[in-house]
């Protein structure tokens, strides 16, 4: 049996990646699993508040990022590797703004069948998103964008200002199915990591 493709969106938040998965895993030709971080976290936070609802703790922790999202990234990024040995395909809907994060997902999937796909818009149109949605802080895709969007080459790219979410996710059905080669991700090379991260 063979490994599940993964189809990686690379986009900033508020650029449409949620949407193209949905419309992904809906349709009925490729089955898709969607595996998002966003939903990582959320389901830890449910436990924490199901397990330990009258938690009260004896200090304040500032930051709780450096604890908590590597780890959490890690089981992310193991349960994509598993679902594609198991012979699923898998939508990876997160944004690689770390550079080591970035290494750690290249070393991990590098002899895996990846679609590199670029999910992009223009920053003006992600403020617009962001004012519209209200869950997210204003700017936070126009702070990711210069590294999201540092890639030189994509298998394929999707611009969501041009196409709708159903659109975009036919765009990508169609190269899957057109059996044309996945090398982009392969080209790809280790970032500097700074000293802050």
């Amino acid at each position: 049996m063979n490994q599940g493709l993964i189809v990686l969106l690379n986009g900033t938040s508020s650029s449409g990646k949620t949407s193209i998965s949905m419309e992904l895993k809906n349709q009925k030709e490729i089955p898709f699993h969607h595996l998002s971080i966003d939903d990582f976290f959320v389901n830890y936070n449910d436990f924490i508040d199901a397990k330990f609802p009258d938690i009260e703790p004896t200090r304040e922790v500032e930051d709780v990022g450096p604890i908590l999202f590597d780890p959490i990234n890690s089981v992310y990024y193991a349960t994509i590797k598993l679902f594609s040995e198991m012979g699923l395909n898998v939508i990876v809907d997160t944004v690689n703004d770390n550079d080591k994060r970035f290494n750690d997902f290249l070393d991990l999937f590098f002899d895996h069948s990846i679609l590199f796909v670029g999910v992009v818009c223009s920053k003006e149109e992600l403020t617009r998103r962001e004012l519209i949605r209200g869950d997210r802080m204003i700017g936070l895709a126009n702070s990711q964008y210069d590294i999201i969007y540092s890639f030189n080459e994509y298998d394929l790219e999707v611009n969501t200002e041009v196409l709708s979410p159903a659109e975009s996710a036919e765009k990508i059905l169609s190269f899957i199915k057109s059996d044309q080669d996945y090398s982009a991700f392969k080209k790809l090379s280790k970032r500097e990591i700074s000293a802050k991260e």
